[in-house]
């Protein structure tokens, strides 16, 4: 099971149980049955401190993720962490679910080309 906990800071409405189903479609995809995750809804304030501050662009931005585990091998027993991926709705808007994607696929350890863009088709 994927335990994802969601965390609405944006001040908008956003639909919640459509962006988990998303996130664990695109998990279940890609082999991972089991582990936790965050996901953050932020305003365009908190965007922008975020990505200035771990990427060094000062911009709101529409997705950011922040692996843990990737799919390193684990101990057994250890629930896998997947980590933190942040969406930006005022970035977004209707158009949230290739960022959501694309920042779960980051989670998982795929970096930007051909392989994540290969990864993001199927998962449109």
């Amino acid at each position: 099971m994927i335990e994802i906990e969601v965390d609405n800071r944006s001040g908008l409405p956003v639909d919640e149980a459509a962006a988990c189903e998303v996130a664990r479609r695109v998990l279940a995809a890609e082999g991972v049955e089991a582990g936790e995750m965050g996901l953050a809804f932020v305003g365009l304030d908190e965007s922008r401190a975020l990505k200035q501050e771990h990427l060094g662009i000062d911009e709101a931005t529409d997705a950011l993720a922040f692996p843990l585990d990737s799919l390193d091998d684990l101990p057994a027993g250890l629930p896998r962490q997947l980590g933190d991926v942040v969406v930006c709705p005022q970035v977004v808007g209707e158009e949230w679910r290739a960022p959501l994607v694309h920042a779960v696929l980051h989670l998982l350890g795929y970096n930007h080309g051909p392989e994540m863009e290969a990864r993001e088709a199927l998962h449109r």
